[in-house]
Order: C-alpha cells, then sequence, then structure tokens
C-alpha cells in the first residue's frame, strides 16, 4: 500500500489501523471514566459546580493549544513521536489529579493534560491518529474505517463509564470515597502507558524531504478548512454546555442521582452513541455526508431541548438516550468529510485547524454551565445547547450541500478533480 502522508510505501496499513484502534479503545476507557468521576471528585474535594466548570474550561482550553501545535507538528514531524509524547502527557495527567487537591493545582494540570470533560474524541491524539488513519485508506473505505475507529472509541468510552462504579464498590468494602475516587486516576495513568505501548509499535512514518521542505501546513484548502472550522467552533460552543461531565453534575444536582446509576446509565448513552457510527457510514452512503451530519444531529437536539424543562427523571434519561443514539452520527462523517476536502498533504494539519476552535469554543461553555447550574432553572444549559445546535446544523447545510467529496462525486459520474477543485474555488 502506498501512504500518502509522506509518499512512502508502507504494507503494514492493516496493522497500522489495528494499532491505532487499540490506542483508542485504551483512551476511551480512560475518557469514559474520568468524565463522570471527574465532578465527583471535586464535589468530594468541597468544590462548586461553578468552580467545577472552571476546572472542564481549563482542560478544553488547554486541549485546544495542545492540539493546534500537534497539528502543524504534524506536517513535517515523526507522527508516532507526536504520539508517544502525548501519551507521557496521559500518564502525568493521571498521576497529578491523583496526587494534587489544591484549586489552582487541579485547573493548572486539566490545562496542561489530557483530561477530557466530554464523551467526544478530542485532544492532542485526534488530528494526528487521523492522519494516520486517513493515509491508508482509500476515498471508498474512507468513512467506514472512521466509524469504525469512532465505534470501538465509543464502545470502549461505554464500558470506561461503567467503570465509574468502581469508587462505590470500593467504599463498600470500607476504603474512604476520596481515596476510591483518587485510584480511578491511577487507573487513568496506567491506560496512558498501555496507550505508549502501542504507539511504539507505529511505523516511524516520516514526510518526504522534498515535500517537507516545499510545502505548507495548508494549501489550497485553505478557505474550506477555516469555513468549516468557523462552523465548528459554534456546535463545539453549544456542546460545552452540555459536555459529559456537567450532564452528570446536572444530573447530581437535580435528581440526586449516585455516581453508580449515572455510570449505569452513560455506559448505555455512550453504547448507543457507539453503535450510531456504523449506522451514520451507511447512511452516508445512501444520503451523502453533510445530510447524514444535519439531519440526524437535529433531532438530537430536540430532545435535549425537551429534557432540560422535564422534571421526571426516567423521562429525562430516555430523551437524553435518544439523543446520544443520534447526536454522533456527525463525528465520522464530519472527520471523513475534512479529510476528503483537502490534500492528502493538508491533513494533520486540517484536522487540527478544525478540531482546534472546537476545544476553543466548546471550553468556554462549561464555566457558564456551571454558574447556570447554580440557578433556579439548572436546565438552561441544555436549552442554550440544544438551539444552538439546531443554528449550526442549518447554516452547515446551507453552506456545503453543494460541496461534495470525491466518492459522492463518482456516485454522481462527476469527475473527482473537477469537483475537488470547484469546490475549493467556491469555498475561498
Amino acid at each position: 500500500m502506498t501512504s500518502e502522508y509522506g509518499g512512502e510505501r508502507r504494507s503494514t496499513g492493516s496493522s497500522t489501523i489495528a494499532l491505532l484502534y487499540a490506542a483508542r479503545t485504551a483512551r476511551g476507557l480512560g475518557d469514559g471514566f474520568a468524565a463522570i468521576v471527574l465532578p465527583a471528585y471535586l464535589v468530594e474535594l468541597g468544590y462548586s459546580p461553578f468552580q467545577i466548570g472552571v476546572v472542564a474550561t481549563g482542560a478544553l482550553l488547554g486541549t485546544a493549544i495542545l492540539t493546534l501545535g500537534v497539528g502543524w507538528l504534524g506536517s513535517s514531524r515523526p507522527l508516532r513521536g507526536l504520539l508517544l509524547a502525548g501519551a507521557l502527557i496521559m500518564v502525568l495527567t493521571g498521576v497529578g489529579f491523583a496526587t494534587l487537591d489544591s484549586f489552582l493545582l487541579l485547573v493548572i494540570l486539566a490545562f496542561v493534560g489530557t483530561i477530557n470533560p466530554s464523551s467526544g474524541d478530542i485532544g492532542i491524539f485526534v488530528p494526528l491518529e487521523h492522519a494516520m488513519l486517513a493515509s491508508d485508506v482509500d476515498d471508498k473505505r474512507r468513512t467506514l474505517i472512521f466509524a469504525r475507529y469512532s465505534l470501538v472509541g465509543g464502545l470502549s468510552s461505554a464500558v470506561g463509564a461503567l467503570l465509574a462504579m468502581a469508587p462505590d464498590l470500593f467504599v463498600s468494602f470500607d476504603v474512604p470515597r476520596l481515596t476510591a475516587l483518587r485510584a480511578m486516576f491511577f487507573v487513568y495513568a496506567g491506560l496512558g502507558l498501555v496507550g505508549a505501548g502501542l504507539y511504539r509499535l507505529l511505523p516511524d512514518t516520516r514526510p518526504a524531504a522534498k515535500e517537507q521542505a516545499s510545502r505548507s501546513a495548508l494549501g489550497p484548502s485553505r478557505g474550506i478548512v477555516y469555513r468549516l472550522a468557523a462552523l465548528f467552533s459554534v456546535d463545539a460552543f453549544a456542546g460545552g454546555f452540555a459536555v459529559q461531565s456537567m450532564v452528570a453534575l446536572w444530573l447530581f444536582e437535580r435528581f440526586e442521582m449516585s455516581i453508580a446509576a449515572a455510570s449505569l446509565f452513560f455506559f448505555w448513552s455512550n453504547t448507543l452513541a457507539a453503535f450510531s457510527y456504523p449506522v451514520a457510514a451507511r447512511l452516508s452512503r445512501r444520503f451523502g455526508l453533510i445530510n447524514t451530519m444535519v439531519f440526524t444531529h437535529i433531532p438530537s437536539s430536540i430532545c435535549l431541548i425537551v429534557a432540560a424543562v422535564v422534571p421526571d427523571l426516567t423521562v429525562v434519561l430516555v430523551l437524553l438516550s435518544i439523543r446520544a443514539a443520534l447526536s454522533q452520527m456527525d463525528v465520522p462523517t464530519r472527520t471523513s468529510y475534512v479529510m476528503a476536502v483537502v490534500t492528502p498533504e493538508e491533513r494533520p494539519a486540517a484536522a487540527s485547524v478544525t478540531a482546534v476552535p472546537r476545544s476553543l469554543a466548546s471550553s468556554v461553555s462549561p464555566v457558564l454551565a456551571g454558574a447556570m447550574l447554580s440557578t433556579a432553572f439548572s436546565g438552561l444549559p441544555l436549552l442554550i445547547c440544544g438551539s444552538l445546535k439546531i443554528a449550526y446544523d442549518i447554516a452547515l447545510l446551507r453552506s456545503f450541500r453543494h460541496i461534495r467529496p470525491p466518492e459522492e462525486s463518482r456516485s454522481l459520474s462527476e469527475p473527482k478533480s473537477s469537483v475537488t477543485e470547484g469546490s475549493r474555488k467556491q469555498i475561498a
């Protein structure tokens, strides 16, 4: 197989994909329980919902800056080395959260570390893994590969959410609750070590020397990437009001839900989200990537809006479950679309530039959501999230419904080059 990244011939495409799937599994397990344990841990330390929102904001803001850096470095540096560095940061993050209790130090650690208050796949690993995956597949298989990648991540996050019940189990054996919560962050660090071991087995892919010297991180697709980034930032700003940690905190505060009950719920909701990924790949082949993104997203946002005002916990959980089954279908389709409408050399930077505004925008929302949770109408963050996401979906459909990726162009008997170049000129 010829790798589009760096122009090197590679016979290990399948093994590379398998290793990336395995590493995504390890990260998903950690992210799955960390998003639930984090607010419970901070509550146990005596911090308010507003302070918890500050920690979540710090995590998302730091993630954005680190993601931007590795995305640009990924255009000229070996991807394996950057992934190993990210795994080391994950280890240090877990150890730090397990041993620190100063609010200022926790905010700093959240900023420089890999802790993920969201149920989505964000962070420094994303642009690097996406670029490696895209380099090993053709256009027809690209969305399927990303759907499987998201499925693996979603299922592992679901299992991770189930592991969040472990502190309550430890408490039943007379382990202090704070100690039990701290232990989960050591587990998080251990999963970082597992990821590092898997990344070491990846091929040491390097950019071709003649391309490295001459190419810029973003070239002919700059206009497309920047406009997509702007729209994605609106979606992310909205999503920041309802990241998993804040939804868990909302359930804790409004319905007095236990961490064990919350972990069981998020296990099933993350499982529903995970199995939506291959469904999204099938829908995209029939209806197109943009249509699949938009027309699955809008109903999920309506469910979130209704959940914000319903007083019954059972109805709320049903609505949130429906939302989980629909809201993540845009993840593999969005990633595939970005990788499709840029050149191979631009993929690491494109993945980073579209991911970073998402993290930056979403980093503002949790602190606002934390403040709103203390008001008379604690469901306000969910209401704002759903409304803004619907506005984003309408804007995305209007702006990009005519900009088709190569595989959709071929299905319409249009030459790939003419559609791709025409799309870039239209957006630019």
